[in-house]
């Protein structure tokens, strides 16, 4: 644990919403947040103070300014460095979650210094965005990429991204990126103890273990690499585009996911004219789904624009969900729709199977093959209006982008970006290794490129990693966390 005094200012921020609620709390951190609190805390009879209460313990009593007056009824919770979130000092006021109480809570700790009884000494400024997590890092608490899934487990959309930021909090890629360094530092060792004295120790020896050794981290990194896409999508969405000829329901099929009217719904064709995306969870997966004007040609300045952003929008998609009309015969602009399937994963929805069937699967599969599409879209019976084949799309959603099913096991998922890229440069040097070790080149080639592997795997934990990369992570962050 790194020396909780390495900051020697306090910080203070209201830590959760301001907005209405039913609690508000101010979080007050660094080596005088126990001395700030005692200036605005006043225990019912006037008699305790937080100065001398034990660590992790709750106080009763009021918030005063000032003037003496009482601001709010609080609970005050006192937690002493290195047993707190920061590893400093740090003291947690629950307020009444009006904003106006919240707001003058805070400004009577970050006032506190100009009280009578305070100590010239005593001052506590507002925290900067992150800025309690970033203590957490730089005193050693936890390590960069724990503190980044604490971002990812406020932003979580759903189950599966709640649970994925919950295992890299408690550690899981910290430990596997751990286990990976150690072994890696390691070999450089090993190797570099032979350069140094090679009447001695000798590694030819150990070349063909070391190659084992070398496709083992080889493949671990490759699976986490893998995992990154799957990650993203779970954690963030999938982007969905809906596209179809005009009235084919488009509009309809988006009312359907939302469990909502937003989508304007009539019988003339081109009612949407612009896009319109929607955040929608089925079933632990999210998509963010955009309904788009209907594909065709028209003179219609306004429509042309529509079709021209769905277009765009096409291209941007992670899955496109066409919607044929099956209560009419295929036309040119279900031809034109088709012909935007083979850059994408798609799912074909035959919908209107509440109406009489004009265009059956074997027709669209024969449209395909007229147009040498090469697509392997599935393709599932749908009615937007009575909801029929819903669970349907679900399933094959799942099986999609997440194999059959959405792991909740302790399995490590990587989600964040950053991470992705550092992991791909750490598979490069390793690489690079593997093509020394194959043209029998000297042993100081393998040593400098398992360096660089092992620079870009502590980069991800924060063990090397520059204080401008730092700031810009934090700076992302939400105020008071």
């Amino acid at each position: 644990m790194a020396d909780h005094q390495l900051f020697q200012d306090t910080i203070a921020a209201i830590s959760t919403a301001v907005s209405e609620s039913g609690i508000g709390i101010i979080r007050i951190s660094g080596p005088d947040a126990i001395a700030a609190a005692d200036l605005v805390y006043r225990s019912p009879g006037g008699r305790r103070r937080l100065h001398d209460a034990a660590s992790h313990t709750i106080h009763y009593g009021f918030v005063h300014d000032a003037a003496g007056e009482i601001i709010d009824e609080v609970l005050v919770s006192v937690m002493r460095a290195p047993r707190t979130y920061t590893a400093e000092d740090t003291v947690e006021i629950s307020c009444h979650g009006g904003i106006l109480a919240m707001k003058k809570v805070l400004d009577a700790v970050l006032r506190c210094d100009q009280r009578e009884e305070a100590s010239c000494r005593i001052h506590v400024r507002a925290a900067e965005p992150g800025e309690f997590t970033k203590r957490a890092f730089l005193n050693g608490r936890i390590d960069l990429s724990r503190a980044e899934a604490v971002m990812d487990l406020i932003q979580a959309k759903n189950e599966f991204a709640l649970k994925n930021s919950v295992s890299q909090v408690r550690g899981m890629l910290f430990q596997r990126i751990t286990e990976l360094r150690r072994q890696i530092l390691y070999q450089i060792a090993h190797i570099e103890a032979s350069l140094d004295d090679p009447e001695n120790l000798d590694f030819a020896p150990g070349l063909e273990e070391f190659r084992k050794e070398l496709e083992g981290w080889q493949q671990s990194l490759s699976h986490l690499i893998r995992t990154a896409e799957d990650g993203r999508l779970a954690a963030e969405g999938i982007r969905t585009v809906i596209v179809g000829k005009p009235n084919a329901g488009k509009s309809s099929l988006l009312n359907l996911l939302l469990g909502e009217d937003r989508a304007i719904v009539t019988e003339i064709a081109g009612t949407t004219r612009d896009l319109l995306t929607e955040t929608i969870h089925m079933q632990g997966i999210t998509l963010l789904v955009t309904d788009t004007a209907g594909i065709r040609e028209s003179r219609d300045i306004v429509e042309q624009i529509g079709v021209a952003r769905a277009k765009k929008s096409i291209d941007e998609a992670d899955l496109l969900l066409w919607i044929v009309d099956s209560s009419v015969p295929l036309d040119e602009n279900d031809r034109r729709v088709a012909a935007l399937l083979h850059r994408h994963p798609s799912v074909i929805l035959l919908n209107k199977t509440d109406l009489e069937e004009i265009t059956t699967k074997d027709q669209v599969c024969a449209l395909l093959r007229e147009e040498n599409i090469q697509s392997d879209a599935r393709m599932i019976p749908f009615s937007a209006r009575k909801g029929s084949g819903y669970e349907e799309l679900t399933k094959v959603l799942k099986d999609m982008f997440f194999h059959g099913k959405l792991s909740f096991n302790d399995e490590v998922v990587v989600t964040n970006t950053r991470h992705k890229l550092l992991l791909e440069e750490a598979l490069a040097s390793l690489k690079t290794v593997g093509e020394s070790l194959e043209q029998g080149m000297s042993e100081d080639f393998f040593s400098i490129d398992l360096m660089a592997a092992y620079q870009a795997l502590g980069s991800i934990i924060g063990e090397e990693v520059g204080e401008d990369v730092v700031n810009e992570i934090f700076s992302k962050f939400c105020m008071g966390k």
